[in-house]
């Protein structure tokens, strides 16, 4: 493809894209080497690549299209218990202020912080990035983040009570994605890209499986943690053997219809036929778990989430306090935070179901979870 075509794109949306994130993803299709554009139902507008597209290429990467948060993603898990154990404010209130402790939004100080997986402790591609792990990275290990990043207690059709853990590669994503980008080409119009054969191309690939192993292992500790919050105030156990697990945001090596591509994935899902995700609504709206249809436009790829509707300027502007406690009426969580929470609340993103209903094409509904108890950083 020379670099005056324009990619093809498929798209599967709830609405008319808004004209500034249909010039995104125009920049996007007119990229050098971009084979194949994909533009998912939860699809907002992000600085230079909008959350929710999936770009194929040939042999060039895109950081941009990865985005910071590298190796973001859903670990969903069952308990061994039902979701009526949360009948009681007490209880309820009880586990979220061992939440606080067991899950730090931000940082461990370096007497409590959880060591990583050995393989964490292994080399990054520049001694800066390893710089920036001893200091930030494992201090981070095992905190949940702020924004979006939530642990979510949720109840099934069956009564059954269920974990959903949202987090990723905490400060050492937005790190790696940096330092890989002030090597990078320029692509014009603001984009920069690494040729995969190159040396800096098979840094920033190596870099990046890095962050998606730290996220994975950072979600599952998380989940250990929270898993003995529950086992001291309602003994608990997590099944570890039913864990949903992946993550939205990660380029890797695929084949399509015969053709080796490099997909990025920006606020989108990887989901093979037959394969198991899940899908998070809102703090105050439910979730689902999805069973993939290996859509070939698709690219094999699933929106991630709800998708934000209004930007977080947007929603402190319009949500009021008592707007977000309204929002959340019978779920638990901190009202101490809700001024904080205020971006967060349900009204500032798409409704889930709408968007479940626009990618028909892409995934099958398996299970739909309602919140039972929402854990946010403030």
């Amino acid at each position: 493809m020379s670099e005056e075509s324009i990619a093809p794109m498929y798209s599967w949306l709830i609405a008319p894209l808004d004209n500034d994130v249909r010039n995104v993803i125009e920049r996007i299709r007119r990229a050098h080497d971009v084979q194949h554009v994909a533009v998912m139902p939860d699809v907002h507008l992000a600085a230079d690549v909008c959350v929710g597209v999936v770009v194929g290429t040939s042999h060039w990467i895109y950081p941009q299209a990865v985005g910071g948060d590298i190796g973001c993603g859903i670990l969903a898990i069952p308990f061994d218990i039902g979701a009526d154990s949360f009948g009681s404010p007490t209880i309820a209130g009880k586990v979220l202020a061992q939440l606080s402790k067991a899950v730090p939004a931000r940082s461990w100080n370096r007497k409590a912080m959880i060591a990583p997986p050995t393989e964490i402790l292994s080399s990054l591609s520049h001694p800066q990035l390893d710089a920036e792990l001893h200091r930030h990275g494992l201090l981070e290990f095992a905190t949940l983040g702020s924004g979006n990043h939530f642990s979510e207690l949720q109840r099934d059709e069956e009564g059954r009570l269920w974990l959903m853990v949202h987090s990723g590669s905490r400060a050492m994503g937005p790190a790696i994605r940096d330092h890989h980008l002030l090597l990078a080409e320029s692509m014009g119009s603001g984009l920069r890209a690494l040729d995969v054969h190159s040396d800096q191309g098979r840094a920033y690939l190596h870099d990046a499986n890095w962050a998606r192993q730290y996220a994975a292992a950072n979600r599952h500790q998380i989940a250990i943690n929270i898993e003995a919050v529950l086992s001291t105030t309602l003994n608990a156990r997590l099944q570890w053997e039913l864990a949903i697990s992946t993550d939205h945001n990660h380029v890797a090596k695929e084949t399509h219809d015969d053709a080796n591509l490099w997909v990025h994935r920006k606020g989108a899902m990887a989901i093979g036929e037959g394969e198991y995700g899940a899908l998070p609504g809102s703090m105050g709206a439910m979730s689902y778990h999805v069973q993939g249809r290996g859509c070939a436009k698709a690219l094999r790829s699933s929106a991630h989430g709800a998708g934000r509707l209004q930007s977080r300027t947007e929603a402190r502007r319009s949500v009021t306090s008592r707007d977000l406690e309204r929002q959340m009426t019978g779920i638990w969580y901190d009202y101490r935070h809700t001024e904080q929470l205020r971006d967060e609340a349900p009204s500032a993103y798409k409704d889930i179901r709408s968007v479940v209903r626009a990618q028909r094409e892409l995934v099958k509904i398996v299970r739909v979870l309602h919140p039972v108890l929402n854990y946010k950083g403030a």
